[in-house]
């Protein structure tokens, strides 16, 4: 009697019931390969199988969720719940979990590679939130008022931003802070399409996550800052800055606005000017009325 050794799409599908844990870099997966029943030994080969079975359930209109298979975590979840971390049921349940509690995105016939790269972004964006949400808890409260000081922060910044909304011209712009600390740099951005001088059209979602990491970036004695490019109809695309320190934002020269935009944030290293962008000084702002009467 012969026996018929299963296909990787086969084993694959045994490792998903609805949602499939990604394992998205050839790191994270060399990792998994010291577990015996892990049933793959290529990540190529692994993520080929791994589309061509999501594109197989799309086909058959089944849905099916994406999340990031993190080993560590995995690790941690199995050693917490008393799992052998050694088993495909293991990994399924691990799977449903990090669901649950992390990003999940579904899969809508779009490519792996455009999915990963929305499921990355989405891990980074929520990661991003929680690591400034806990430095905004750190700060305690006011020694005047007793008022959590985070209150403060996110009230300041919800007021920065109004202010600087309220520069711009109708058109679309887009806000990116960023915030130094501990030795690493978090990001958030934000875009708000304005129609007319003080109304501005911005995603909810967007300005939660902006405005708590702009809060941070108000509160923390943390290098930070904030630009903004815009694109006004029949104008240049501007790109204007500023720099966030002791809770207000100083307006940067537009050669430091330069500077800014164009030197590699990793290496250090000149980066080309864009062709039809010009960098501007930050529009003074009066954030006072922001602040917390205590300061």
């Amino acid at each position: 009697m012969t026996t018929t050794q299963p296909s990787p799409r086969q084993l694959l599908r045994r490792e998903i019931t609805g949602t499939l844990g990604l394992i998205a870099s050839a790191a994270d997966f060399a990792a998994m390969r010291r577990y015996r029943t892990f049933p793959f030994d290529d990540h190529t080969t692994y993520l080929r199988q791994a589309e061509d079975l999501l594109c197989s359930r799309a086909a058959q209109g089944r849905t099916t969720s994406v999340v990031l298979f993190d080993p560590d975590e995995f690790a941690r979840f199995c050693a917490q719940e008393g799992r052998d971390p050694d088993t495909a049921d293991s990994r399924a349940r691990y799977t449903a979990e990090a669901a649950a509690l992390g990003p999940c995105l579904l899969h809508e016939g779009e490519p792996l590679p455009e999915l990963l790269q929305s499921l990355l972004a989405e891990s980074l964006r929520q990661a991003t939130w929680e690591y400034a949400t806990d430095l905004l808890e750190d700060l305690g409260a006011c020694p005047r008022c007793a008022t959590p000081l985070a209150h403060h922060a996110q009230n300041q910044a919800g007021h920065l931003l109004r202010a600087v909304l309220d520069t711009t011209a109708p058109g679309h712009h887009q806000l990116v802070c960023s915030l130094t600390t501990a030795g690493r740099t978090l990001l958030a951005a934000l875009h708000a399409d304005t129609r007319t001088a003080g109304e501005a059209f911005i995603d909810h979602e967007e300005s939660v996550d902006f405005t708590v990491l702009l809060a941070c970036a108000l509160a923390l004695p943390a290098p930070a800052g904030l630009v903004m490019r815009s694109r006004v109809e029949g104008q240049p695309e501007e790109v204007r800055g500023w720099r966030l320190r002791a809770g207000r934002a100083q307006p940067l020269t537009a050669a430091e606005v330069f500077d800014a935009y164009c030197t590699d944030a990793v290496t250090g290293e000149p980066v080309a000017p864009e062709p039809g962008v010009e960098y501007r000084a930050g529009t003074p702002l009066d954030d006072d009325h922001g602040r917390s009467p205590c300061h």
